[in-house]
């Protein structure tokens, strides 16, 4: 095997990893608050807190990439995702439980930016094309393997088995990097945004926390209220200090580009509502549907073998004629199937439903997901356009996080067919809004004349990457 095959080996198996236990980690959901307690509360905290240390540091994780090496910062997080997935298998209580998977979210921060950033430093440019599109095809594969992969596991075995099956491929891809030898710190690195960093960690968790926590304590309980002030705080003082910081975490100067801007923001809505409305169902479809784990794992496979059947010929739609109308059409299609599943009553029915809805839920995300990352990395200039992915990813995972925490002011302690209902057409209210931003704010970009009708890859979570929605996640 030549040193790029390696390469590229390596990165795909390492940001499979941390796709595919964000993929696994739904359906787990209700065996795993069966066993520990905690409720719907305990739930959110499972998903949210892997998605807070992702979201706040992805953008972090990729400077100390560039500037400590990329081999480096991968084997780190190999090793920290290792003993953190030991830790959740064997948690003895909730609270143990959420603390691994913040720290697991941690080590995943490490890994996609770094293996991305591995393979452009190690492909010449006209490979890296190609070179990343078998890497976004690998990885987008850990979201259609994941809920049936992690059902199996659960319902023969416990759901702990689904991150002790990590230590398998973080072995086998430690040894095979041990041929591309170690790589030397980069000596005129740029200064590291350690300060907005930490605010931002703190202001999204002061926030997140208060969001989780106040159906059990209320929103006058100084365990609710005095976070959240303080992670309001932090976050309004991560801006004005990444308005100021010599090599700012988040460069502000991006959002200058109308199509930049308005896309994100978009962003904000439309992966809300991504991540709200399967983590919602795949829930539902246990614990008051019945279905086992595997069963709601095949139930939600729908949308994502739509959105990989169909996403490169949208891709190429929105090449042709533009983004804007598709970053409107698509989300207010999938909040049309979104709608559709207000017909589920407690004698769940699934093909009658169910699937009429998550089928139109996967067209409109088909349609949506390739020309809004194209509209955003189309405003940023090529030099930046790792930055702006990054960006568009982090805003993407922390509009996920958000979403899932406000899970209970939507539907209260328990996901029954009411709590459902509510969660359903609050998913489809942050589609319709994404939809209408766009309009608005999206302009066509001239097309120029050589255009070949190609798409870019969409970014992943987090770097200078390639997207892939986060389902579940992560």
């Amino acid at each position: 095997m030549d040193r790029r095959t390696r390469v590229l080996v390596v990165a795909i198996v390492v940001s499979f990893i941390a796709f595919l236990d964000g993929a696994v980690i739904n359906v787990a959901l209700p065996s795993l608050a069966a066993e520990l307690g905690g409720g719907l509360a305990l739930q959110q905290w499972a998903v949210d807190a892997y998605l807070l240390t992702l979201g706040s540091l992805i953008l972090l994780a990729g400077s100390l990439s560039d500037s400590y090496g990329r081999l480096r910062i991968i084997r780190i997080g190999l090793y920290g995702f290792a003993a953190t997935s030991v830790l959740c298998a064997l948690a003895p209580t909730g609270v143990v439980f959420v603390i691994g998977r913040a720290l697991q979210g941690a080590a995943g921060a490490l890994l996609v930016p770094s293996s991305l950033a591995l393979i452009v430093a190690t492909f010449p440019h006209a490979e890296q094309g190609r070179a990343i599109g078998r890497w976004t095809a690998w990885t987008t594969s850990a979201f259609l393997i994941g809920p049936l992969f992690g059902g199996v596991l659960v319902d023969l075995v416990s759901w702990r088995l689904a991150f002790w099956i990590n230590l398998v491929p973080i072995v086998a891809v430690l040894v095979l990097m041990r041929a591309l030898g170690r790589d030397e710190p980069n000596p005129d690195h740029e200064r590291i945004d350690w300060i907005g960093a930490a605010l931002c960690v703190v202001g999204l968790g002061g926030t997140v926390f208060a969001l989780i926590e106040q159906g059990r304590f209320g929103w006058g309980s100084p365990i609710v209220f005095v976070p959240l002030v303080v992670g309001l705080v932090a976050l309004v003082s991560f801006v004005l200090w990444e308005r100021r910081a010599p090599q700012p975490m988040l460069p502000l100067t991006l959002f200058r580009e109308r199509n930049f801007a308005a896309g994100n923001l978009a962003t904000v809505f439309v992966y809300a509502a991504f991540s709200l409305g399967p983590f919602v169902i795949t829930i539902f479809l246990q614990e008051t549907g019945g279905l086992s784990a595997t069963m709601a794992g095949l139930a939600t496979l729908p949308p994502t073998i739509m959105l990989v059947l169909l996403g490169s010929w949208f891709g190429g739609l929105s090449t042709r004629f533009g983004p804007r109308i598709f970053m409107t059409l698509g989300p207010i299609i999938v909040a049309v199937g979104y709608l559709l599943t207000l017909s589920v009553q407690v004698d769940l029915n699934y093909w009658l439903q169910f699937l009429p809805g998550i089928l139109v839920v996967g067209l409109g995300m088909a349609m949506t997901v390739a020309p809004l990352t194209a509209a955003i990395l189309g405003a940023v200039d090529p030099a930046r356009a790792g930055i702006g992915s990054a960006v568009n990813n982090a805003v993407a995972r922390i509009a996920g996080l958000v979403a899932i925490a406000s899970l209970g002011v939507i539907v209260g302690t328990q996901l029954d067919v009411g709590g459902y209902h509510r969660a359903a057409i609050a998913t489809a209210v942050f589609l319709v809004v994404g939809g209408v931003i766009s309009w608005l704010g999206i302009r066509n970009p001239v097309p120029s004349p050589d255009a070949t009708g190609a798409t870019p890859q969409p970014d992943a979570p987090s770097t200078g990457t390639a997207h892939v929605p986060p389902h579940g996640v992560d």
